[in-house]
């Protein structure tokens, strides 16, 4: 079975993962960790596995819980429940995470890595470094070295396909509750809605919003494709999501059970980032098969309207010379 179809078919078992009973005594330390994703996503996929092998290393000392698809709230109620350590971890965008750690936006920056080489050079070195410094040094949170993918985002829509940034023009379309979208859509004058994830699919079904913009990862497994007709494949920004942890919740962990939290987070993230990448150049075919209408858009007008725009001089400011510095040497010159 192909990767596209084992994702797609892998169903609400997919977190059903059996232990054993060499590991049935009840654990010393339960963790929970939450993420908005549907079950069959392969971040949940690999999340599962990963809850197998820390209780598995850990000899049963640890219990790993996973709670995905909005399970212990939305986006903006799980960041509040592991701020305050009800909850232990949680997956978050950079740009949503912006609301509360400014700096951890710099990654999403509209149309300013070109592949995933750049993408991969720069958050697993100095760019990502300083986001999780800044994300260590202002907040009770703390994040995982090894960011894991969404993928490049694309815009879909019910009315017409969007081709050059004329085509955003007035055009109702939903984003993820975060100051940096709402001004990017704006320099394209289209009208942006901030509305959580968990409210996408109705709002799209009944024309709340006309357009959306998500990987092709989550635009199948949300089955958005049933609510929208046109994908136009933009490549506008590229969205990951930071593994992040209540500090004191995790410093109440002894050091061995961290270190092997730690590894296997990290190395999940990794298989992860794999599966993303495979199941977002699957899925074209697959999303076309059920009706979806595709087309390329070219990224150099966009980029061209956010020059024009002010957008980069804008965020160059707001982040600073030196976190832009650091963005340019991956992505190179912006403006």
């Amino acid at each position: 079975m192909n990767i596209t179809r084992r994702y797609l078919l892998a169903g609400a078992s997919a977190l059903a993962v059996p232990f054993g009973s060499a590991f049935a005594q009840k654990a010393e330390f339960t963790v929970k960790y939450g993420n908005n994703l549907p079950v069959t996503h392969p971040m949940n996929i690999r999340a599962a596995e990963m809850a197998a092998k820390i209780k598995e290393e850990s000899k049963g000392r640890l219990d790993f819980q996973v709670y995905p698809n909005n399970q212990l709230g939305n986006d903006t109620d799980m960041l509040s429940q592991v701020r305050s350590g009800a909850l232990d971890f949680f997956t978050l965008s950079p740009l949503i995470l912006g609301t509360l750690v400014p700096a951890a936006q710099i990654s999403g920056v509209g149309f300013a890595f070109k592949d995933y080489t750049q993408v991969w050079a720069a958050m697993d070195g100095d760019l990502g470094a300083h986001v999780r410094k800044q994300i260590a040094g202002s907040s009770s949170l703390f994040a995982f070295e090894k960011i894991w993918d969404n993928g490049y985002r694309q815009m879909t829509s019910s009315i017409r396909a969007i081709n050059t940034p004329e085509d955003l023009k007035g055009m109702k379309i939903r984003i993820p509750p975060s100051p940096f979208w709402v001004s990017m859509f704006k320099a394209f004058e289209a009208a942006p809605a901030t509305i959580n994830f968990a409210e996408v699919y109705s709002s799209l079904q009944t024309k709340v919003v006309d357009a959306q913009e998500n990987p092709l990862a989550i635009i199948a497994t949300a089955k958005l494709n049933e609510v929208q007709k046109y994908c136009s494949m933009t490549n506008h920004m590229w969205d990951g999501f930071w593994f992040l942890g209540n500090k004191k919740s995790f410093e109440r962990l002894p050091a061995d059970l961290q270190a092997i939290v730690t590894r296997n987070v990290n190395a999940a993230g990794l298989n992860q980032r794999a599966d993303v990448k495979t199941l977002n150049d699957n899925l074209q075919a697959d999303l076309k098969g059920k009706g979806m209408i595709f087309n390329n858009a070219e990224a150099e007008p966009f980029r061209a309207k956010l020059r024009a725009s002010g957008f980069y001089a804008d965020w160059h400011k707001k982040f600073g010379d030196e976190a832009w510095a650091v963005l340019e040497k991956y992505t190179g010159k912006l403006a």
